[in-house]
């Protein structure tokens, strides 16, 4: 005789299996990550056909540009970021939900906002944690703008073809980025440098 699970039980298995063999193997141990990547159900943020996708250690596109990125990238954003209580927390979201589902209880106030709202200009304060949810080409002014001084960014970052998670802390008006850990993060286009001719 066979039994088989609930859906709500295989995908219990599937976030317990994500945090065994994706997370812990890959170094993300912080306790404080693996609560929140345990609890968060990803199956929430995809869509109905892709729901049995939603733990494997890859993005998935979601249409239309967006994507929700592997849970490693999460993970390790995370585990980076270090949010905490007295943290003022912008997310620009790459597709999904599921970065700000993650943070929210772990910080002061969270917003989100997507890439075009994020790089019109228009919005007032800044933030002391920015989490840009895919992979960007450069930071633009605007984007920089939205980082409080002293305040830290958590990023992906393309360079040359190649993704990689990247951090950043704004000192005396001036914010550049660090490369981290190559992962495959989806490119979130918006970012991209403008194009210029060359001769």
């Amino acid at each position: 005789m066979t039994t088989t699970l609930a859906p709500t039980s295989d995908f219990a298995a599937a976030r317990r299996a994500m945090i065994d063999s994706q997370l812990r193997t890959s170094g993300v141990n912080e306790a404080f990550v693996l609560e929140r990547m345990g609890t968060v159900a990803r199956e929430d943020f995809v869509p109905e056909a892709l729901r049995s996708t939603a733990y494997t250690d890859r993005a998935i596109r979601l249409g239309k540009g967006k994507a929700l990125p592997s849970p490693l990238f999460h993970g390790m954003m995370l585990a980076e970021a270090q949010p905490n209580s007295g943290d003022d927390v912008l997310v620009i979201v790459g597709g999904s939900g599921y970065l700000a589902a993650l943070v929210e209880p772990l910080v002061g106030s969270l917003r989100s906002m997507d890439p075009e709202e994020a790089l019109g200009g228009r919005k007032k304060g800044a933030y002391s944690l920015v989490l840009i949810d895919g992979a960007v080409e450069h930071l633009p002014a605007a984007i920089a703008k939205l980082v409080a001084e002293g305040g830290r960014i958590v990023t992906g970052l393309v360079e040359n073809g190649v993704t990689r998670l990247a951090t950043g802390r704004k000192a005396a008006g001036s914010l550049a980025l660090l490369p981290l850990a190559e992962i495959g993060v989806p490119r979130l286009h918006q970012f991209d440098r403008p194009a210029s001719w060359s001769f």
